[in-house]
């Protein structure tokens, strides 16, 4: 159950926290995922849980649209397309009890890039830096995540730790669609346990 609010006083406290190296983490991650960009001629975006809108601030000039999307009070874009060349969820898929809750959107793109904090197995939980009962959700294991992109159509591309310095334990990861999106009954279902 989630007990954090993503209200203003959490955008800011990200914004003290993460403001200095927000501009080496955004270019970090364009490179990652300029393979994928790079098979379109003006690749559409949606950064998925964009907070204060770091990611599209940096974008890459031959990126086309790029749209954001947030639940917290911040300036965004909002979905305004039906398909993206490929949606991005950084630092979001710990704030999610399943990607169940974001079928949708994955069955909106071809591509998929994410980070998410990996737990070191020799490191006891109470002393993890990301162990946050209340904010992050779910905690997964390289293994946990490859089966849940798996269930919604998509294969691992690459994994690799880009952020890490100046950020500790986070993995980020490229998926690619590579069977047709969910059945529409079965997005249903999810949409359902999602706002039960």
């Amino acid at each position: 159950m989630r007990c954090v609010d993503y209200d203003l006083d959490y955008q800011e406290r990200m914004l003290r926290e993460y403001a200095a190296s927000a501009e080496t983490i955004c270019q970090r991650r364009w490179l990652f995922v300029a393979g994928v960009i790079g098979r379109f001629e003006r690749p559409t975006v949606l950064d998925y849980g964009c907070g204060c809108g770091w990611f599209r601030a940096w974008r890459p000039e031959r990126v086309g649209q790029m749209d954001t999307y947030d639940i917290a009070p911040v300036a965004q874009t909002g979905i305004r397309l039906a398909r993206y060349d490929l949606v991005t969820f950084w630092d979001v898929l710990e704030h999610l009890a399943t990607l169940g809750e974001v079928a949708d959107v994955l069955a909106m793109t071809p591509y998929v890039a994410a980070t998410i904090p990996i737990k070191p197995p020799a490191t006891p939980w109470g002393d993890w830096k990301h162990f946050k009962p209340g904010e992050h959700l779910r905690y997964y294991t390289f293994e946990d995540l490859e089966a849940a992109f798996a269930e919604h159509g998509f294969a691992l591309l690459e994994r690799a730790t880009i952020e890490c310095p100046p950020r500790v334990d986070i993995v980020s990861f490229l998926f690619e669609r590579r069977q047709r999106p969910c059945a529409d009954s079965y997005c249903e279902t999810a949409r359902v346990r999602a706002t039960s």
